[in-house]
């Protein structure tokens, strides 16, 4: 059973939306979990206070045999077994459903309306662009999830791997037409991925986005299960290859700098990456998966695990580039 946390709940940006500070996300759902272990994540995470969760209509089309669309209909089929959709918020995605690619306006109507039969749900609270389709102009894209808003079908708009400049584009072309603002922004951050520093995170502070990143315990590193080639040789995830990147003389002092703060706290490793992200200017809540109920204890602790100063400065010192 899985100990509630004690987490303050937080908003997203000015919208109407309050959530616990730390969003699970779907993608392992259809991948690396079957039905029945994401049933029990998903029962795991709210037990323990979490109500935020995150996916895409893309997941998990990479999958041999899989099509997209699985992880939203294992949720929409979880949140009809619970009967507690009005208890949760469900973030998900548009624009890498290989049946609805890209962002035209008559993809994104299409393409929600799939989402919200799969998710089982009449209105999905937070739906974001997931990638930049420059092939189409940005004021069809914006008055197309405008108009879901209006419609009813969405809550609120939010953006994902765009660069700064774009996200300039996006606001100036959302103020000129009366648009639905976005409320927030999903980029690639975590303590050895900081590029959302320079360029994307004045644009979250200038716009007043919350930012809900992705990839926040990078594939697994940050949690502490890599730490040489010999664990990335045994790992069964899929994800190992990619963690390997960060087992270098950088990421040796992170994993350092994090031990020593978990020892401290009586945490996991997991727990002090995820707070220092937590913590950072303009984050509101990361995003962390799941596969199995025994990973979710360290994922919720970090959502009430507070650093010090010098903690939080320690891991900046260790993180900087080389």
């Amino acid at each position: 059973m899985t100990e509630t946390t004690t987490a303050t709940r937080q908003r997203i940006a000015d919208s109407e939306l309050e959530v616990f500070p730390l969003v699970l996300g779907g993608n392992v759902f259809g991948w690396t979990a079957d039905e029945a272990e994401s049933f029990a994540v998903l029962d795991g995470f709210t037990a323990g206070g979490g109500d935020f969760i995150d996916t895409a209509d893309g997941y998990s089309h990479w999958v041999p045999g899989n099509s997209g669309g699985e992880s939203e209909t294992i949720i929409g089929r979880w949140i009809a077994a619970c009967g507690n959709r009005d208890e949760l918020v469900i973030a998900t995605k548009v624009s890498t459903h290989p049946q609805f690619p890209g962002l035209s306006p008559a993809n994104i109507a299409a393409a929600a309306d799939a989402s919200l039969q799969r998710l089982g749900t009449d209105r999905i609270d937070l739906y974001y662009a997931h990638f930049d389709d420059e092939s189409v102009p940005l004021e069809e894209t914006i008055g197309a999830l405008s108009a879901l808003v209006d419609a009813g079908k969405v809550r609120t708009i939010g953006i994902s791997n765009y660069s700064p400049e774009r996200i300039d584009e996006w606001f100036d072309v959302t103020a000129a037409n009366g648009f639905h603002r976005p409320v927030a922004l999903q980029p690639h951050y975590n303590l050895v991925e900081r590029g959302f520093e320079h360029g994307l995170r004045e644009r979250a502070e200038r716009e007043g986005l919350a930012v809900l990143p992705y990839f926040s315990l990078a594939k697994g590193f940050l949690a502490g299960t890599y730490r040489g080639e010999a664990d990335v040789a045994a790992a069964t995830s899929p994800r190992a290859g990619a963690a390997a990147a960060y087992l270098d003389a950088r990421g040796q002092r992170v994993l350092a700098a994090l031990d020593t703060i978990a020892a401290a706290h009586g945490v996991d490793v997991a727990s002090v990456s995820l707070a220092w992200l937590r913590q950072q200017p303009t984050v509101l809540a990361p995003i962390a998966s799941a596969r199995t109920t025994s990973q979710l204890p360290a994922l919720l602790a970090s959502a009430s695990l507070e650093l010090a100063a010098e903690e939080l400065a320690a891991l900046d010192a260790a993180s900087a580039a080389d």
